[in-house]
C-alpha cells in the first residue's frame, strides 16, 4: 500500500508525475483521502478540500484559484513553483513587442483576405503596405512592472535587443536585484515609470492592492502611442479605460494573453489564448518543480517556495522521527511543543522554527521512535494547525 496519495488536476507532465516513485506513492486524477494535491489552473475555491490534505502545489506561479487563506487556517503549505515557466513568459513578452510595434498581426490578416493571382496580390501589397508601417524596438525605452523571475528576465533581454529599461518593484528580493542588470533605472513610483516608457509590461500579482492598478489615470499619464503588455493577470488593467484609450489613440495597442468579449476583436488589441507558461519545456519546468517540492514536504517536512509558510529546510538527524508542526505565530509555541514531549520522555535532536507574518513552522528530530499519541498530544495545543510525524 502507497505511504502517499496525490490527487492531479488538469494534465500535469508525465516528466513530474514520473518523479513519484510507485512503490511510496498512489498518484490519480480521482483518488479519494489525497495527502497533497497538484494541479495548473484548475479552480478550487468551489469545492471543499479533504481533511487529509497536507500541500497542495501549483505547477506555476499564480494561486489565484487556490484558497490560500483557508489553506493558512488549516496548516495545509501551499507551494508554487516561481522562475520555472520564466524563460517561456519572456519569451512571449518579447515576440509580443515585436507584433505590436510592427504592426503584424494586422498586416498578416490583411493579406489573408487578398483575392486575385499572384501578380494582382503583389499589386495589392505594395499599396497596402504602407498602413502597416511601425518601428523598431531598438532605442525605445521600456518599463518593467514587477522585477520577479519573469519581469527581470524580460528587462535584461529587452537591453540586449538595445531597448533602454526602467523597472520599478518596491518588493524586489535580493536574488532578483543580483540577477537584475544595472543598467535597469530604477522607478521610484509606478506613476513615475508610466510616464517615460514607450512599452509598459507588467508582471505583478493580482491582489486587492494591484486589481484595477492601471486605470484611467494612469493611462492618461502614459506617453502618447504606447505599448501595454499584460501577460501577468488580466484584472490589473481598468479593461473599460484601456478600451477608452485606444479608441483616443493613447494606445497604440494593448497585448494581453487575457481575452474577453470587449477586446477580442478590437483593431488595436491583441488577445492570445493564455499561451504564457504553455511550451512543452515550460509546462515540464514547473510540474519536475513541484513535484520535487511536495515529495521533500511529505518525506522531510521541509518546505520550498510556498506562498503562505515560511521556508524551513533541516538536513535529516539519522536515528530519529521528524515532525513537522504547522502553527499560529504566537509566543510560547515553542516552548510547549518542547514541553509536550519532555512530558513524554522525548529527547529533542535538531529543532528549527521559522515564521511568515501571522504563521509559523517548525521542525523536530526527536530520539527514537514517538508513537501517535505523542503527536495527538501536540495538536491538542492551542495554536497548532496540524501535526504529523514522518519516520
Amino acid at each position: 500500500m502507497a505511504e502517499f496519495k496525490i490527487r492531479t488536476y488538469n494534465n500535469i507532465a508525465i516528466a513530474g508525475l514520473e518523479r513519484f516513485p510507485r512503490d511510496r506513492y498512489e498518484v490519480a486524477s480521482e483518488i479519494q483521502h489525497p495527502d497533497a494535491i497538484i494541479l495548473r489552473s484548475h479552480n478550487l475555491h468551489d469545492e471543499p478540500l479533504p481533511e487529509t490534505v497536507k500541500a497542495i502545489g501549483r505547477a506555476g506561479a499564480g494561486v489565484n484559484n487556490i484558497p490560500v487563506a483557508e489553506c493558512s487556517r488549516r496548516g495545509i503549505v501551499v507551494f508554487n513553483t516561481p522562475g520555472a515557466n520564466a524563460n517561456a513568459v519572456k519569451e512571449l513578452v518579447i515576440a509580443a513587442m515585436l507584433l505590436a510595434a510592427r504592426n503584424i498581426c494586422q498586416g498578416w490578416d490583411y493579406v489573408r483576405h487578398l483575392e486575385g493571382d499572384d501578380h494582382q496580390i503583389h499589386k495589392q501589397v505594395e499599396a497596402g503596405k504602407k498602413r502597416f508601417a511601425g518601428f523598431e524596438l531598438a532605442g525605445k525605452m521600456l518599463g518593467v512592472v514587477g522585477l520577479g523571475a519573469i519581469g527581470v528576465r524580460v528587462a535584461n533581454k529587452a537591453l540586449a535587443l538595445g531597448m533602454n529599461v526602467s523597472g520599478y518593484d518596491p518588493y524586489v528580493t535580493v536574488e532578483r536585484a543580483w540577477q537584475l542588470s544595472s543598467s535597469v533605472i530604477q522607478a521610484s513610483s509606478l506613476d513615475e515609470l508610466l510616464g517615460i516608457c514607450d512599452f509598459v509590461t507588467l508582471h505583478m500579482p493580482l491582489t486587492d492592492q494591484t486589481r484595477g492598478c492601471i486605470d484611467q489615470g494612469r493611462l492618461a499619464s502614459m506617453k502618447d502611442g504606447a505599448v501595454l503588455l499584460n501577460f501577468s493577470r488580466g484584472g490589473l488593467v481598468d479593461e473599460a479605460a484601456v478600451l477608452a484609450a485606444l479608441d483616443a489613440g493613447k494606445l497604440h495597442a494593448y497585448v494581453t494573453d487575457f481575452p474577453t468579449n470587449a477586446l477580442k476583436r478590437h483593431p488595436k488589441a491583441i488577445c492570445l489564448p493564455h499561451l504564457g507558461a504553455s511550451t512543452r519545456e515550460a509546462e515540464e519546468n514547473c510540474a519536475v518543480m513541484v513535484a520535487d517540492q511536495l515529495r521533500d514536504f511529505l518525506e522531510n517536512g521541509n518546505i520550498r517556495h510556498s506562498v503562505n509558510f515560511p521556508e524551513a529546510v533541516m538536513t535529516r538527524a539519522p536515528g530519529t522521527t521528524r515532525l513537522s508542526i504547522p502553527h499560529a505565530n504566537v509566543p510560547a509555541m515553542v516552548s510547549q511543543i518542547s514541553a509536550c514531549l519532555g512530558e513524554k520522555g522525548i529527547n529533542i535532536v535538531e529543532l528549527l522554527n521559522k515564521s511568515r507574518g501571522e504563521i509559523a513552522y517548525t521542525l523536530i528530530d526527536a530520539e527514537g521512535e514517538v508513537g501517535e499519541d505523542v503527536v495527538d498530544a501536540i495538536r491538542t495545543i492551542d495554536g497548532v494547525l496540524a501535526a504529523r510525524r514522518i519516520p
